[in-house]
């Protein structure tokens, strides 16, 4: 009896070595794969700001375009790098688009939306948030380095403001503005990025206010860290890398987790084998507009009506209706990085709901992920006889917040949009869609996972192309696995 024990507890003992050794030297691979890439590798080391306060011998600017000059005698090849770049132009190279015969060339310039609709027309207006000064109509020159505005993106007093054309607003101290400059911080960028649509949290829903000075439970990376902008946007050439399916067709220049979270980021291998599938933002962040509430649904055709008592979140004559949500939990959609784009001109069916910009993938695209969206619902003007959308010239002269008259306002619209106009309107539904990405929550408040599977999943798994839940009902290989099964099995 001793002898069976003793001979037992060395074959455990044997057994034991064998199984504990492997995954010991495997936890401490994955520990030193950890080790060897740091995330802060990638974040750019930030320069020392040079000190500009005495590099002015002016007493004063009296415009934008001389502190421009001013600029550009020191930065000489900065004003050409800008010109180039589509916080410029507004506008990407042409695209080859499956579908249409002629590559399309798209930007925030000549697109439309189901927010303020469309910049055509309301130059004077929307171009506050251009990098540039003077853009009031179409005969802006975009070769014109003199009206690049530097200090929209460098002012760091935090009084620099833009007005109507994108120029100064009165009253600003341009000097001491030219003399503050330095590295873009969240504000420079939030001053348009956050009050997108017409005011803060308007359209993005990850964007706004609320992160100039974040708590790390807003959001790790700017909150935790401080991190800027442009530590994850990183610039070259003044040429800033994102890139947003609400204004491009492509995907190029586009930021990712991964270009610093690199190798091995989870030591659960059941979270891991998620990743193929699921993009990082799904689970990091759980809900958006977590400060200040954002619009999720806009009805132009009440505007216009005096009896309706105005409240910004709710009712606006020059705007029509509203729905604001805070704590938003997103939409989850497969997406691939691109988008089908409705562009002015293309047929609607006002029967249904025209998604503006359908993010591309399924369950069978190898390159899709679940990702989360901000989803906005519209009612905007559509021609009833031609079956398009309609852009209305809004702002200025004959638009329509100055006399509410909608065939007016389309026709001008129309004609400044380059599309016809029959003369007969009413109001179709649109949905637009608004990646999330930012406001990402520290670890311990990501979703866990009885958050997407049980009774209670947030995720409508059969609208994703699943039979139900995989945790009950299994799944099928994705095509990207079916594909490296079959070239295993022809080799």
């Amino acid at each position: 009896m001793r002898k069976v024990t003793k001979s037992w507890l060395i074959g455990s003992a044997v057994i034991f070595a064998l199984i504990a050794v492997p995954i010991g030297l495997l936890i401490e691979r994955d520990h030193q794969q950890t080790r060897q890439h740091s995330p802060w590798s990638e974040v750019p080391q930030r320069a020392q700001a040079v000190d500009h306060s005495d590099l002015f011998p002016q007493s004063a600017f009296n415009s934008g375009p001389e502190v421009t000059a001013a600029c550009l005698q020191c930065h000489e090849q900065s004003g050409e790098q800008v010109i180039h770049t589509k916080h410029w132009t507004w506008q990407s190279q042409p695209v080859d688009v499956e579908g249409r015969e002629q590559p399309v060339a798209i930007g925030k310039k000549n697109v439309i939306n189901n927010f303020c609709i469309g910049v055509q027309g309301n130059w004077e207006s929307c171009t506050a948030c251009h990098t540039g000064y003077g853009w009031k109509n179409e005969a802006f020159d975009f070769a014109n380095q003199a009206n690049v505005d530097c200090v929209v993106c460098h002012d760091q007093t935090g009084t620099y403001k833009k007005g109507k054309q994108g120029l100064p607003v009165q009253g600003v101290d341009l000097l001491a503005v030219a003399q503050s400059v330095g590295r873009p911080t969240r504000s420079n960028c939030g001053s348009c990025h956050f009050n997108g649509g017409g005011g803060d949290a308007v359209k993005h829903g990850d964007l706004d206010q609320s992160l100039k000075f974040p708590e790390a439970s807003l959001d790790v990376h700017m909150g935790r860290y401080d991190f800027a902008c442009v530590d994850c946007h990183q610039t070259e050439d003044h040429n800033i890398a994102g890139r947003s399916i609400t204004v491009s067709l492509d995907n190029h220049n586009q930021v990712y987790c991964q270009d610093c979270h690199q190798q091995q980021v989870h030591a659960d291998e059941r979270i891991t084998r998620h990743l193929d599938s699921v993009a990082c933002q799904t689970c990091h962040i759980p809900e958006v507009a977590r400060k200040q509430p954002t619009k999720i649904s806009w009805d132009w055709s009440t505007s216009g009506d005096d009896s309706i008592k105005e409240e910004p979140h709710h009712y606006l004559k020059i705007k029509g209706s509203f729905v604001y949500e805070d704590n938003l939990q997103p939409s989850y959609l497969w997406f691939n990085g691109l988008a089908d784009r409705y562009l002015l001109g293309d047929p609607i069916n006002p029967d249904s709901v025209t998604a503006i910009n359908q993010p591309k993938g399924s369950i069978k695209d190898p390159k899709a992920k679940i990702w989360p969206f901000k989803v906005h619902i519209a009612k905007q003007p559509y021609d009833r006889k031609l079956g398009h959308l309609l852009q209305p010239k809004t702002v200025g002269k004959d638009g329509y917040w100055s006399h509410f008259d909608w065939d007016k306002a389309l026709a001008l619209g129309a004609a400044f949009a380059g599309i016809e106009y029959s003369g007969s309107y009413d109001f179709a539904t649109t949905s637009m869609f608004w990646p999330q990405t930012h406001m990402v929550a520290p670890k311990n408040d990501a979703l866990q996972c009885q958050d997407c599977h049980g009774e209670t999943s947030r995720l409508d798994w059969q609208a994703l192309g699943y039979n139900g839940d995989p945790l009950k009902w299994g799944t099928a290989p994705r095509q990207s696995e079916v594909m490296i099964q079959e070239a295993t099995y022809e080799h």
